[in-house]
């Protein structure tokens, strides 16, 4: 039973970080591609004798792979960072709302700032032109 739970976490947690795992697994085949082709290039130069190029050829392989290997190490090290990310964004949107919401408030503050006359016209009931008309 132990092994089924595992298993469903493991699951799910390669389901939901789908995409990130996938170019660590693409980067890291690139490091091995590397490997190979930089073999072959070794064979190839010191067949034709043209060893002087190895200067140019190992520096750039070790800045590849160490390259593959950071960015993969940056990806899987943030891959749980942007789930807090969203959560404070999700916090963020949250209290602009609650913000919002509280600005009618503001407004009732200034319907208290106002004048005896201005809050007299404003409980005064308006009559249309009909109910004056009716009134004669």
């Amino acid at each position: 039973m132990f092994r089924q739970i595992k298993s469903a976490i493991l699951w799910t947690l390669i389901y939901k970080f789908r995409k990130r795992l996938s170019i660590v697994a693409v980067l890291i085949s690139i490091i091995l591609l590397f490997q190979w082709i930089y073999g072959d290039i070794v064979e190839y130069l010191k067949l034709t004798g043209k060893i002087g190029y190895l200067n140019i050829v190992l520096p750039l392989k070790w800045i590849i792979i160490l390259f593959n290997i950071g960015l993969s190490t940056y990806l899987l090290l943030t891959l749980f960072k942007q789930d807090q990310d969203k959560k404070a964004r999700i916090q963020k949107n949250k209290k602009n709302e609650t913000e919002k919401r509280s600005k009618p408030s503001s407004e009732k503050k200034e319907k208290d700032s106002l004048t005896d006359r201005e809050k007299e016209f404003m409980t005064k009931k308006l009559r249309s032109e009909a109910e004056i008309l009716m009134e004669r």
